[in-house]
């Protein structure tokens, strides 16, 4: 037979405490030094372990945070979700991760689950929120914090890198290196990092009288992506350089350059990614890319999601991080640069 389930009133008689002063130590909250260390000593003792649901309908607060990803294939994000998991570990949450597509009926489907758990808030990682869920969470007195995404107009704080500023200082670095037919392997167009990326690359060309040799949308997808080499580069114009809208998709731009076509990288054409994942600094790939600075927009999404489960009134956010190029070996070098830039 299954041993009784230990509750917080045995707990209570083991400590010589109240069932409430129970409560208190386990919700965090006021109760004296001697109260916690009697409570916890009992609790370890009997093998108690406190039922966060039951402590939610008591403080109203869950502790758990919602993870919601729409998808891990780029190096970028399970870095991501490891960090933002630790961070709000370190603070006292509990975390749930959610796998999402960014079709609506899957994330509306996951924000419904969320909101069963009560979680006190949501931190959505590359995936779009519509205003019906944005509304929906609103009137759930849940805060949202998009990381790696905006949404302009739907009042939800987001944290990202400063994109366009990173896809302009892509175009320079490149026009720098002596590169006139530059094109751009897109991110997905209907993301913002994406939009941002191509909108800083196009002002970057631009300061300087040039204009992209094509746009291609790479859908942050590697098959994709490894397609638009191949296409551009059938071109009787073919590009001399390629600003590629992310890392996951460079590297698939540069195996198709390399050991399809049997081009030099940078021989023949020089590639600028961005993100700089880890694998990026690999001696294969050796490339050349835009840092997102991720401690920093960890850190920032963090805060500002717990200041905002703390007051709810706090208005919304929209912080832009801005993260260096780091040169490496898949583009030319300019001949004025150095380490603080050109």
């Amino acid at each position: 037979m299954a041993e009784p389930k230990i509750t917080s009133l045995d707990v209570a008689r083991r400590a010589g405490v109240s069932q409430s002063a129970v409560s208190r130590v386990f919700s965090g909250a006021s109760a004296s030094a001697d109260t916690v260390a009697k409570v916890r000593k009992a609790a370890e003792q009997l093998g108690y372990r406190p039922n966060p649901f039951a402590r939610a309908m008591i403080t109203g607060k869950s502790r758990i945070i919602g993870l919601v990803v729409a998808y891990l294939d780029n190096q970028f994000y399970p870095l991501a979700l490891e960090q933002l998991s630790k961070a709000l570990q370190d603070k006292g949450y509990h975390i749930l991760v959610f796998i999402a597509s960014n079709a609506p009926d899957s994330i509306s489907k996951i924000v419904q689950e969320l909101m069963d758990y009560h979680v006190d808030g949501i931190i959505t990682a590359s995936v779009g929120m519509t205003n019906d869920l944005t509304r929906r969470c609103t009137d759930a007195g849940i805060p949202v914090v998009m990381f790696n995404r905006g949404q302009d107009g739907s009042g939800i704080s987001s944290v990202t890198s400063d994109n366009v500023t990173g896809g302009r200082r892509a175009a320079e670095f490149l026009l720098a290196g002596g590169h006139t037919r530059i094109a751009h392997i897109a991110g997905w167009e209907g993301s913002s990092t994406g939009r941002d990326r191509q909108r800083g690359f196009i002002e970057g060309l631009a300061a300087a009288g040039h204009t992209p040799l094509a746009i291609i949308d790479g859908m942050y997808n590697r098959d994709t992506a490894a397609q638009a080499a191949r296409d551009l580069m059938t071109r009787p114009d073919r590009p001399d350089a390629i600003f590629v809208g992310n890392d996951h998709m460079a590297f698939a731009v540069m195996d198709a350059l390399r050991f399809e076509l049997g081009l030099s990288v940078p021989g023949d054409v020089s590639i600028v990614g961005y993100d700089d994942v880890p694998l990026s600094a690999w001696p294969a790939y050796d490339l050349t890319t835009i840092r997102q600075p991720l401690n920093r927009m960890v850190e920032a999404t963090v805060d500002t999601l717990l200041a905002q489960i703390d007051d709810a009134t706090r208005p919304s956010q929209k912080i832009e991080i801005d993260g260096p190029l780091i040169l490496r070996g898949s583009a030319r070098k300019p001949h004025r640069w150095t380490d603080e830039g050109f």
